[in-house]
């Protein structure tokens, strides 16, 4: 009992026709529906921002979508409006298996921070709570699919590497964006942090 699947986001607005979509990003649904009955734990995330999140180009005006601004904690990338809390893009996939869930955890709803990884803010130090969860059930081994490769399974795997888990990042059940590089650069990173790439 002591592994967990987690499952990063798969939301309709990270899927093809969504306002932030990821290439390819519903064709990973059915394997990782197949994947589940291996884990007794499984943990979904899901991108959960209020409207006019600052974390939105539309909240800068003059800015364009995926341009950068400094935020307090750092650079941030300005997306398109989306996940936005209660609206249909931040749904998940309708055939993503939800019923299996033992735990979702709901990010980016601080207005003023972006959050891309499962475990902390994108300050780094603001806890989201699933660190102590799976550690109160005893969970050392992760395994985590998902979207985006680059952006959300790639911060949520290397915190889970700094937090001291075993972590694997199953590629064939993930898609990424692909920002400019930001796809390799993000595999090497990880296999940097100890996360083994499957």
């Amino acid at each position: 009992m002591t592994k967990a699947l987690i499952v990063i986001d798969i939301q309709n607005d990270f899927c093809p026709g969504g306002a932030l979509a990821v290439a390819g990003g519903d064709e990973i649904v059915p394997g990782v529906n197949a994947l589940m009955a291996e884990y007794p734990a499984v943990i979904l995330t899901q991108d959960w921002h209020p409207a006019g999140h600052s974390s939105f180009a539309s909240a800068h005006p003059g800015a364009a979508p995926f341009s950068t601004t400094e935020m307090p904690y750092g650079t941030q990338v300005l997306w398109p409006d989306h996940c936005v809390q209660g609206s249909p893009g931040a749904a998940f996939h309708a055939a993503l298996d939800t019923d299996r869930a033992d735990l979702i955890i709901r990010k980016g709803f601080n207005p003023a921070i972006d959050s891309y990884s499962a475990f902390f803010e994108n300050d780094q130090t603001t806890p989201t709570g699933l660190e102590g969860y799976l550690r109160t059930r005893g969970i050392t081994e992760l395994t985590m699919v998902g979207l985006a490769t680059d952006f959300c399974v790639n911060f949520s795997a290397t915190d889970a590497a700094r937090l001291g888990f075993s972590v694997t990042v199953r590629q064939d059940l993930c898609r990424g964006i692909d920002m400019e590089g930001s796809l390799d650069a993000a595999l090497a990173g990880l296999r940097e942090a100890g996360v083994a790439i499957a």
